[in-house]
């Protein structure tokens, strides 16, 4: 069963965890129906992971009684944020899903040249995507909570990285190896995965990363979509430096 994020004012005497007319008990009751005696995982902003037992459920209400009490470690121990060019809907909520399981914190989609969804198609997407991040971070159990951030615009995001930190995957221009690129990486600092649109980036982008230095690194022979390079990029890199 996914674990739920709670408020720590909801931890009552460090012995119950009680729900009172909010989202986490709307998806207990209506959609899981637990019962009373059933086992459930909730998670705080600790990270602290309480294994519990309903010992109470009504309409409005439910608690739970915590038997146990650990530290989780399921988050990864650098802050991995992916820049991404907007997708169509589909491939679009897949990448954040994709994204979300791969150990990404931070998520920022952005307007690049080839983005082929129109802006005005934009209102209150960052929403949307927000929850679709939300149920992955129950489903696969993350101890941190991933964010989408607002729309913006590619070159302003790069420019908020430091740019040994930045890492491009490109189809064409690849001028370093991923193993070479992580070796002055600052894992105290943010790390920028960027992956471009359904078309790719653009002539102009690609000689302004060039211009810029910014690391340019290839997913090997293959080609992927968009959602997919996600996953075999950012498993690459969360393999790569697990292991330094």
């Amino acid at each position: 069963m996914p674990h739920f994020l709670i408020d720590k004012n909801e931890i009552i005497n460090s012995e119950f965890i009680e729900l009172v007319e909010n989202e986490n008990l709307f998806h207990l009751t209506k959609v899981l129906r637990v019962k009373k005696g059933e086992k459930i995982k909730f998670i705080d902003s600790d990270k602290n992971l309480f294994f519990c037992e309903v010992v109470d459920v009504l309409k409005n209400f439910l608690k739970a009684k915590i038997i146990k009490k650990e530290f989780s470690q399921r988050f990864l121990k650098f802050n991995l944020c992916l820049i991404q060019s907007i997708l169509a809907p589909d491939a679009q909520n897949l990448l954040i899903a994709n994204a979300v399981q791969t150990g990404v914190q931070e998520i920022y989609p952005v307007i690049s040249d080839n983005v082929s969804v129109s802006r005005k198609t934009l209102n209150d997407k960052v929403n949307k995507w927000n929850k679709i991040a939300q149920e992955n971070f129950k489903q696969c159990e993350r101890a941190d909570m991933p964010v989408v951030c607002e729309i913006s615009n590619l070159k302003d995001v790069l420019n908020n990285f430091k740019k040994e930190n930045i890492l491009i995957f490109a189809e064409k221009y690849e001028n370093k190896t991923l193993n070479n690129c992580l070796l002055d990486i600052d894992l105290k600092e943010k790390i920028a995965v960027v992956v471009g649109p359904e078309g790719g980036f653009s002539q102009d982008e690609f000689e302004y990363f060039i211009k810029q230095e910014y690391k340019l690194i290839s997913l090997g022979n293959l080609i992927y979509k968009a959602p997919n390079a996600v996953v075999a990029g950012i498993s690459n890199i969360v393999s790569r430096i697990d292991n330094v």
